[in-house]
C-alpha cells in the first residue's frame, strides 16, 4: 500500500501489534487503505515479516522510521520499463523477503524511502488470531479481509471450526467439542464435506490425545497445525490484501523449476552452484553419461535383465545361461581405476532366470527360473530358499518400500505377498490378466500391473472393483447371426489396483504387447514398454496417458525401460536394434542413441540409484555394459594424450573378466 495514498493494495507477514499506543489502517469496502498508522500521536506506515526460520519477528513491531530518510517520487507505476510488473507489487515482495531473512532496519528503510507498506493491522490481527487459538477473533475478520463469496466464507469458517473441535479433543473437552461440531462445523459443511464431518464425529471415540493425531493426521495444537491452518486460509483471502507467505521464494522456486525443465540434460543437485541468480541454468551434454566405461563379459549366453542395489554398489544380472551374477562395481573413482568383480555366480537355477529383486536392505536377492523364486544371501551367495508357489512362469518380482516382504506374479493370473522369510503371506487369485511385469508405487498406495489375456472379473470375488474408471473396449465383432463375440483372450491391459484394499481403480486396454513397467520415485507416473515401438508415460494422479516415446524397437523381444538421473527425468530402454535410447521425460525429446552392444535386442536398463551419472544395460550379446559421463581427465586426452594401444583388462578376484574400453571411447566424441 502507498503512503500516504488510498486504493493500493495490502500485504501479509506475520508480527505482532506495536509496543505501546494506538495503531490501527483503516480498510474501506474495497479493501484498501490508506496505509498509514498511529502510534504515539506519529504516522507511519505498517509493516510485518517473518524471520528467516518462518516463525513470527519477535519484538521487532513497526519499524520506527528515520525521519531524515526522504521518500522517492518515480514516474509511472511499473517497474523499469517492464509493463507487466507493477513496482508496487515489486517493492512490497521485497519488502516481506528482507523481513523473512532478518533485514528489519533495512525492510523499513525501504518502506520509508518508496511509500510502500506491507499490510493492515487487521491483516496481522487475524494472523496472530490464528497462531494464537483465538477463533472468536480471528473469524469475523473474514469478511474484512475480502472473503465475501459465500462459499468461500463457508470453506473457510469450516476450516476454522475443524481446528476448534481437534484441539478441544486433544485437550480431552469432549463436551466442548461436540457443541462446536454441531455448532460450527456442521451448518458450514457442504454436501462434499459431509463424509469428512461423519469422519470428524468419530474422532470423539479416540482413547487418548495421541490416538487422536494418529488417527487424524494431525501433529496438535503445538505442532505446526495452526501454520498450516493459515496457509489454508490464505487460498480464500486476496493476495493483495494477504501475500502468501515467502512469495518471493515461491517465486524463484518456479524460476528454478522452469530453466530444470527447459535444461534437456539436467542431472544436478540444487545447489546454490547449479542453480545461481546471476545466470540461468543449463546442464552440459558432456556430463550425460554416454560413455561405456565398463564392459562385465562372464554370463555365456544372453543377458535379459540387470538390477542395481540399493546402495548403488553392486550389480545383479539375469541370464539365459541359468545363472544371476551380482557383481561388485568400485566406489567412484577413474574408470580405469574401478575395480569391478563378479563376486558371486548363482549357479543352481534349473532354468533361465528371468527376474531379479534386492531386498530394501541389499541382504537378499531374489530370482525367478520359470515357475519358482529363489532367495540367496548377497553377503556368502549361498541359496536361503526356493519358493515353489506359482503355476506358470514368474514375471515380476518387487520388494515392498517398507521393507516387509516381496511380492510375485505371474503367467498362472496370481500375485503373492511373501514375508522377508520367504513365507507366503497373501495370495491374489484370478487377477484379470496374465501379468507379464508389475511394480508396486514408493509410498506403497498402488500396484501397477500390466499383461495379456483378459478376463473380465466377476462382480464379486476377493478382487472387489471398487470404482473403477475403465477404458473403452475393443470392438467386438460379430458372428454373422446378430451375436457377438467376446473379446479375443490375447487383449493387452494395464491394471492399477490400491494396495491396501485391492481393488481396481483403472483399467485400461491397450494394442500391443505390454512387456515393461516402472514407477517413477514420487509415485506419479508409471512407464510401460508397448510393443510396437512405443513406450507410454501414465499419469497415476489423473488416470491419463501423459506421454509416448518413439525411435526404439519393439516387436517381439521382452525389452525393460527406466526412469533415470537426478530428479528422474530421463527415460532409458533397450532396443531390438542393439541401441540403448534416451528421452526427456517431460518433453519427450529423443536425446541419444547410443550405440556399443553387439548383435541382438539390448534387453534391460538399470540407472544407479546412488551415482546418477551412471547405467548400466545387458543384451544378447551376452555382455552388460556400464554406462557414465567422460571422467574429469578426458580434457587431458584431446589435448593430445597418449591413448593405449590394447584394451585394458581386470580380472578380480579370479572370478571373471572386465573390460574397460573408457579410453577408446573418446575417439567417437
Amino acid at each position: 500500500m502507498r503512503i500516504p495514498e488510498s486504493d493500493n493494495n495490502l500485504s501479509t507477514s506475520y508480527d505482532f501489534a506495536p509496543e505501546a499506543g494506538p495503531s490501527y489502517v483503516t480498510l474501506d469496502k474495497a479493501g484498501h487503505s490508506n496505509g498509514l498508522s498511529k502510534e504515539n500521536g506519529h504516522t507511519i506506515p505498517v509493516s510485518n515479516g517473518t524471520t528467516s526460520n518462518g516463525s513470527p519477528s519477535m519484538g521487532n513491531g513497526i519499524a520506527k522510521h528515520n525521519s531524515s530518510i526522504a521518500r522517492v517520487s518515480l514516474p509511472g507505476t511499473t517497474l523499469y520499463d517492464d509493463a507487466y510488473v507493477d513496482r508496487e507489487e515489486f517493492v512490497r515482495l521485497v519488502i516481506q523477503s528482507l523481513k523473512d531473512v532478518g533485514y528489519i532496519e533495512s525492510a523499513a528503510t525501504l518502506e520509508a524511502e518508496s511509500g510502500y507498506s506491507l499490510e493492515a493491522p487487521e491483516v496481522t490481527q487475524f494472523r496472530q488470531h490464528i497462531l494464537h487459538g483465538a477463533w472468536a477473533h480471528a473469524e469475523p475478520l473474514l469478511i474484512q479481509l475480502g472473503v465475501t463469496d459465500e462459499d468461500a466464507l463457508m470453506d473457510a469458517r469450516f476450516l476454522i471450526g475443524k481446528q476448534k473441535y481437534l484441539e478441544l479433543l486433544e485437550a480431552q473437552k469432549t463436551t466442548a467439542a461436540l457443541q462446536v461440531l454441531r455448532n460450527d462445523l456442521a451448518p458450514y459443511s457442504t454436501t462434499s464435506e459431509q463424509d469428512e464431518l461423519h469422519a470428524l464425529s468419530s474422532l470423539m471415540m479416540c482413547s487418548d490425545p495421541e490416538d487422536l493425531r494418529r488417527r487424524s493426521c494431525w501433529d496438535g495444537a503445538s505442532g505446526t497445525s495452526r501454520r498450516q491452518l493459515l496457509a489454508d486460509l490464505q487460498h480464500y483471502i486476496p493476495a493483495s490484501i494477504m501475500i502468501p507467505q515467502r512469495r518471493f521464494s515461491t517465486l524463484l522456486a518456479q524460476s528454478r523449476l522452469y530453466q530444470r525443465n527447459r535444461c534437456l540434460y539436467h542431472n544436478s543437485p540444487a545447489n546454490p552452484i547449479s542453480f545461481s541468480l546471476f545466470s540461468d541454468h543449463m546442464c552440459e551434454k558432456d556430463a550425460f553419461p554416454r560413455i561405456t566405461t565398463t564392459i562385465l563379459e562372464v554370463h555365456t549366453d544372453e543377458v535379459w535383465n540387470v538390477a542395481w542395489s540399493h546402495d548403488g554398489t553392486h550389480l545383479a544380472s539375469a541370464s539365459k545361461d541359468k545363472t544371476a551374477i551380482i557383481w561388485r562395481i568400485g566406489p567412484d573413482a577413474e574408470p580405469s581405476s574401478r575395480d569391478c568383480i563378479a563376486e558371486f555366480i548363482l549357479r543352481d537355477h534349473p532354468y533361465c532366470v528371468g527376474c531379479l529383486a534386492w531386498s530394501l536392505d541389499d541382504s537378499i536377492l531374489s530370482t525367478s527360473a520359470d515357475h519358482l523364486i529363489l532367495l540367496w544371501n548377497t553377503k556368502t551367495g549361498a541359496l536361503i530358499k526356493t519358493l515353489e508357489t506359482h503355476a506358470e512362469t514368474v514375471s515380476a518380482l518387487v520388494w515392498l518400500p517398507d521393507g516387509s516382504g516381496f511380492m510375485s506374479a505371474s503367467l498362472d493370473r496370481k500375485i503373492v505377498l511373501w514375508d522377508m522369510d520367504g513365507e507366503l503371506r497373501e495370495s491374489w487369485n484370478d487377477i484379470s490378466i496374465r501379468v507379464t511385469d508389475a511394480a508396486v508405487t514408493p509410498d506403497m498406495t498402488r500396484l501397477v500391473a500390466v499383461g495379456m489375456g483378459y478376463i473380465p472379473p466377476p462382480t464379486s470375488g476377493s478382487l472387489s472393483r471398487g470404482h473403477v474408471r475403465e477404458s473403452s473396449p475393443p470392438p467386438v465383432a460379430s458372428n454373422g447371426n446378430g451375436n457377438t463375440i467376446a473379446p479375443r483372450s490375447s487383449e493387452n491391459r494395464m491394471i492399477v489396483y490400491d494396495l491396501k484394499t485391492r481393488q481396481v481403480e483403472l483399467s485400461v486396454h491397450m494394442e500391443g504387447e505390454l512387456t515393461s513397467v516402472k514407477i517413477s520415485d514420487d509415485s506419479r507416473f508409471a512407464l510401460i514398454n508397448h510393443a510396437p515401438d512405443e513406450i507410454h508415460l501414465w499419469d497415476l494422479e489423473e488416470f491419463q496417458l501423459a506421454r509416448k516415446f518413439t525411435g526404439q524397437r519393439q516387436g517381439h523381444h521382452v525389452i525393460r525401460s527406466c526412469f533415470g538421473g537426478i530428479d528422474g527425468n530421463f527415460v532409458i530402454s533397450g532396443s531390438e536394434d542393439r541401441n540403448v535410447y534416451v528421452w526427456h521425460r517431460d518433453t519427450g525429446a529423443l536425446l541419444e542413441v547410443l550405440e556399443g552392444h553387439g548383435q541382438g535386442s539390448v534387453n534391460s536398463v538399470a540407472w544407479n540409484p546412488c551415482n546418477r551419472r551412471m547405467f548400466a544395460s545387458c543384451s544378447d550379446d551376452s555382455t552388460i555394459r556400464v554406462w557414465e559421463a567422460p571422467p574429469i581427465s578426458a580434457g587431458e586426452l584431446f589435448r593430445g594424450l597418449s591413448i593405449p594401444e590394447s584394451e585394458p583388462e581386470i580380472v578380480g578376484k579370479g572370478k571373471g573378466k572386465v573390460k574397460q574400453p573408457w579410453a577408446h571411447n573418446y575417439e567417437t566424441l
